[in-house]
This record gives structure tokens, sequence and C-alpha cells, in this order.
């Protein structure tokens, strides 16, 4: 009886139903989620991700905590690691071997090419490893994958903020000015970010097939670091070779943002052109390759 009793008091009959779903706001409908077939190879949904910018915002933001969790001085590691590198830098490629840097001090140059290498560097090792490191998501909810890729090389631009702050400070003690070239820092950040995901688009689903990859990706990085203008300058390359060399796509940024943190020698515009030419057909063929692994990364992974 009891039970019969309780039941009653939660009937709601047909006409209450209705009058209650016309009341209920549109803002608390739940969100419905469609899932279709690609229509095209192109089919990229890239406007995914601006629909769940939050979720970025939430990956993003934990990836910084967790990286400084328990540390003892925390986000001044990010000033730190690229200080201490470009000291020793200086002292054996500025000193011992003498490899000129112009009117610059050899430190505040090395620290100014170091400064985007370090966020690139970061930045293409977050990207390649984030599918695997990011497993326990991918089995069990779906949101569009490529926001795991996109986290990945947005996270460093926070240490490159703070970076910053520490060549701005040899800046000081060597008494070299900023000028007006600083504002188009953003535009090579843009840059090198482009590039890290474009590469990271061909090595992050092929890591999860292939673990090999996350074991070889430390070494490309550091080959890739002595092929980059940050030792020494572009004038040291050989002019027969400086076509060959300005294919790699960090010449241009490590050179543009050089010159816009410590002035110098404005950038070659025809290597900048290289760059965007090279990084856009590696980015679009790296959209549509991740596109046709994403069905298989949670059977895989």
């Amino acid at each position: 009886m009891r039970e019969l009793v309780e039941e009653s008091r939660f009937r709601v009959s047909e006409t209450e139903r209705s009058q209650m779903d016309d009341q209920t706001p549109r803002w608390f409908e739940p969100p419905t989620l469609v899932i279709e077939p690609r229509r095209s190879l192109f089919d990229l949904d890239l406007g995914s991700i601006w629909r769940r910018r939050e979720l970025l915002y939430f990956l993003v933001w934990r990836d910084v905590k967790v990286r400084y969790k328990q540390t003892a001085i925390g986000a001044a590691w990010a000033i730190l690691n690229p200080l201490l590198t470009a000291l020793i830098f200086a002292v054996v490629f500025g000193k011992l071997a003498r490899i000129p840097s112009g009117a610059l001090p050899y430190i505040v140059f090395a620290f100014a090419g170091f400064l985007p290498w370090t966020y690139f560097s970061q930045a293409l090792t977050r990207c390649s490893a984030s599918l695997v490191g990011n497993a326990h998501l991918i089995t069990k909810v779906y949101f569009p994958r490529l926001m795991i890729l996109v986290a990945g090389v947005t996270t460093p631009a926070v240490d490159f903020a703070l970076s910053l702050l520490g060549l701005l400070g040899l800046m000081v003690w060597y008494g070299v000015s900023p000028t007006w070239n600083l504002l188009a820092l953003p535009a090579f950040l843009l840059l090198a970010a482009l590039i890290a995901l474009a590469v990271g688009l061909w090595l992050a689903p092929l890591n999860v097939r292939y673990r090999d990859v996350g074991h070889a990706i430390p070494f490309l990085v550091q080959a890739w670091m002595y092929c980059s203008p940050i030792l020494y300058p572009v004038a040291l390359v050989p002019e027969r070779w400086r076509l060959l060399y300005s294919l790699n796509p960090m010449v241009g940024v490590i050179e543009g943002t050089r010159w816009c943190l410590v002035g110098g020698e404005r950038p070659d515009l025809p290597t900048l052109l290289i760059t965007i030419l090279v990084t856009l057909p590696i980015l679009l063929g790296g959209l549509v390759f991740f596109r046709r692994m994403e069905s298989a990364f949670a059977d895989v992974i």
C-alpha cells in the first residue's frame, strides 16, 4: 500500500507533462549530438574546435597546473631553463668557439634564438605525444580529437611568455633596447605554432599505432635544433646552400623572432615566403591524414 501511495505522488498526466515542456526554457534543453559520415576528403570539421572552446581552455589549464605541481619554485623554471641553456651556449660557442653574434652580446643573441625554439620543441613534443597521454579520455568520452593536439601546442605559450621576462632582464642588463618590431612577435609565434601543429598532425597518429615514434621524437628535435640558426647566424651558411637551408621552416621563425626581440638585420622576405609555402601543405596534409586515422584511435590506443 505504501508503494502505491508513493508512486501516485509522482504521476503526471499527459496534459501536465505538455504544460511543463512548454514552460521549460530553450536553454535548458540537453545538447543533441549528430554523428554523420564525412562528405568528402577535406571535410575537416574545424568548427567543432570553436564550439567546444571551453574544453580547450580546461585542457590547457590542466596541463599548466600539472607541469609545475609540487615544485619548489613553480613557474620560475620557465625562465631558468632557457637562461641556463643560453649561458652554457654563451660559454661554449661564444667564448670558446667564438661564433660571431654581430653587435649583440652572444648570450642575448643565443637567448633570443633559443626562446622560439624552446616553445617550438615543447609544442612539437607535447603535440606528438598528446594522443597517447590522453588515452583515458579518448577511450571513454567523445570530443574532437584534434582539440588535444591544439591544447598541446597552446600550453607552451605560457612558458614562452614567462621566458620572455628573462630575456627582457638580460636586455636591460646589457643595455639592449627593444624596438617597435616587438609588435610583430605574435605573428611569428603563431607561425611556430602552426609548424609544430603541422608536424604533430603526422606524428601523433603514427605514435598511436607505432610507439617507436615516441622514442624517435627527441632525436628529431635535437637534430632539428642544430639545423636551425639558434647558435649561429644565417650569414655563416654558404650562399650556395642558403636556399636549401631555408626549406627548414624554423629558419624564418627564429630569424624573425630575433629581429622582433633584439633588433638587428630584418628577416629575408623570400625566406619567410618559403617558410609559409612549406608549412601550409604539411598542415593541410596533416589535417587530412589525422581525420582519416581518427576513427581508429580508440581501438588501437
